[in-house]
């Protein structure tokens, strides 16, 4: 396994990150205990989770899981960096639309903090990320909630996901006023077709020592060799990955992207993940295994080592928006 530093803190992590998104709705609690412990084995100690995960199995039903997890070996809470997330609306039940019970009031993450705790059966929570901007909230109001967590030992970092570059500027230069630390990293969409985050986001956190982790590695199936795997009659993709594979263009290009992977001797996911671990200010993306054999293919992507002539044809097949603000400007 390969270690890195988040972003600007003294935190050691791996380079991949274990996505808990499908444990509960798409697999099962024991077969969820098999792939952490596995990742565990295999040197992979950042997990991540969020306390609306669960969809059709229940919100919070994957904290849950997590949580059964550690509470069979109470060791393992010490081994892994354990990350969570807060933002959507947890309210159960019918009446009202309970409208404190989502985004980043002080009021919710309190309330939000607790109960994640609960369902994950700790004492702490490593790194705790807001799920989305909230436009309403002051970043004034939200670093006091955070700054009381840190002080009661219940949070120990912050960071954010799904920001807009000038956002983490804001949020940073808020919390540096105030003597705080301030967020140390972002998960955001990005991956070799979804380059939107190379303009602003990814330079953004650079500049503010924020640790960059990708969600979507694989552009929802996308970059795994879709087009390969309808050939043997396998998973179709289903909403946005399907509606792509429908324009011919886009077709075409995912078409010459395994064929170019053919040629290499390279397996298309495993060469997706290879590749993000080579951009700058990246610490991991986010894997999310619903199988073993999916976890097994994640790990080999640390081995694959990507010679510059691939690189270069990747960028020819998914070519980035070049920096701000020359890519629109000059």
């Amino acid at each position: 396994m390969e270690y890195t530093q988040l972003g600007r803190t003294g935190l050691t992590v791996s380079r991949l990150v274990l996505g808990t998104m499908n444990f509960g709705p798409q697999t099962d609690e024991p077969t969820s205990h098999a792939i952490m412990d596995a990742a565990l084995d295999a040197g992979v100690n950042f997990f991540d989770t969020a306390n609306t995960y669960g969809q059709t199995a229940g919100k919070g039903r994957t904290e849950e899981i997590v949580g059964s997890w550690f509470a069979k070996d109470p060791a393992n809470r010490d081994k892994v960096v354990l990350a969570t997330k807060v933002y959507g609306n947890m309210a159960e039940g019918p009446g009202p639309a309970w409208p404190n019970h989502d985004r980043l009031s002080a009021v919710n993450i309190r309330r939000a903090v607790e109960a994640s705790l609960k369902r994950l059966g700790t004492d702490r929570i490593d790194l705790y990320q807001f799920h989305h901007i909230d436009r309403r909230t002051p970043f004034d109001e939200l670093w006091q909630a955070v700054d009381v967590l840190i002080q009661q030992g219940k949070i120990l970092y912050a960071g954010s996901s799904n920001f807009p570059g000038f956002k983490i500027a804001q949020a940073n230069e808020i919390a540096a006023g105030r003597g705080m630390v301030g967020l140390v990293s972002e998960q955001c969409h990005y991956n070799l077709y979804e380059r939107r985050a190379e303009l602003e986001v990814i330079p953004a956190s650079i500049e503010y020592g924020l640790g960059v982790i990708p969600w979507s590695p694989l552009a929802g199936g996308l970059l795994g060799g879709v087009l390969r795997k309808e050939v043997k009659g396998g998973r179709r993709e289903g909403g946005r990955a399907a509606e792509r594979l429908t324009d011919p263009a886009e077709r075409a290009r995912f078409q010459a992207y395994e064929d170019l992977l053919d040629k290499h001797g390279v397996d298309p996911g495993e060469t997706a993940l290879a590749w993000l671990l080579t951009r700058p200010g990246i610490t991991g993306p986010i894997i999310g295994p619903r199988t073993q054999d999916q976890l097994d293919s994640a790990l080999r992507a640390l081995e694959l080592k990507l010679p510059d002539e691939l690189l270069t044809a990747l960028d020819d097949i998914f070519p980035g928006p070049g920096p701000a603000p020359e890519a629109f400007a000059w």
